[in-house]
């Protein structure tokens, strides 16, 4: 089967390409055609933009994505400064007693180093689908009012918000556990990935990077 497979972040700037044509009748049979040596540790696979596992059979036509580990993510992607207020007022409901808000922001100093810029790029479709479930499951998990997320594509500087989380509930507590628990999803589940540009070098971050 002739399909097309896409490979992000890290993997990307070592292929040297973003797309590739080949033959495939599994995911098993796609990664020893790319000629990219050993297979790292933690990848994940999708299929049409559905997470799959490498036992999963390919059919003509078929987008394969090869997912690096994934560090962020969003309900929305945004190539712009974020805005707060925007974000919240998609949440505000006339049942809500509590709405909780989490902005993460580019730091001038990390792992030791001092940070210049970040670098953000995304699976875009796939990221946004993945959010909603995150998000759909926690309004279910702690009965929300509605939950809105944006997230930052492209390069943001030292102070720039990249993430702006917004959660409304009846109650603070709901609201202020849903919020903490979204972000921690969010950067493990959204094929969402961040480059971290330093004094004297750069790296792309998250689990296996």
């Amino acid at each position: 089967m002739k399909v097309r497979v896409r490979v992000f972040a890290g993997l990307r700037e070592r292929a040297g390409w973003s797309e590739r044509e080949l033959e495939a009748a599994s995911i098993a049979e796609v990664w020893p055609q790319l000629g990219l040596g050993e297979e790292p540790a933690g990848l994940l696979y999708a299929v049409n933009q559905e997470y799959a596992d490498r036992s999963t059979a390919l059919s003509e036509g078929d987008e394969v994505a090869i997912i690096p580990p994934v560090s962020g993510g969003a309900f929305r992607l945004v190539d712009r400064p974020l805005d707060l207020a925007a974000v919240v007022a998609e949440v505000e409901d006339e049942r809500a007693g509590a709405i909780a808000t989490f902005q993460g922001t580019v730091r001038r100093q990390s792992r030791g180093r001092q940070v210049i810029a970040l670098e953000y790029e995304a699976y875009a479709g796939m990221a946004e689908k993945v959010m909603g479930e995150i998000a759909e499951a926690a309004k279910e998990r702690h009965d929300l009012c509605d939950v809105a997320i944006a997230h930052r594509t492209g390069r943001c500087e030292v102070g720039d918000v990249s993430v702006v989380i917004a959660v409304s509930a009846a109650h603070r507590h709901p609201a202020l556990t849903a919020c903490r628990e979204i972000i921690d999803d969010l950067k493990g589940r959204v094929p969402l990935w961040k480059k971290e540009l330093y004094e004297g070098g750069e790296e792309w971050i998250g689990r296996g990077s």
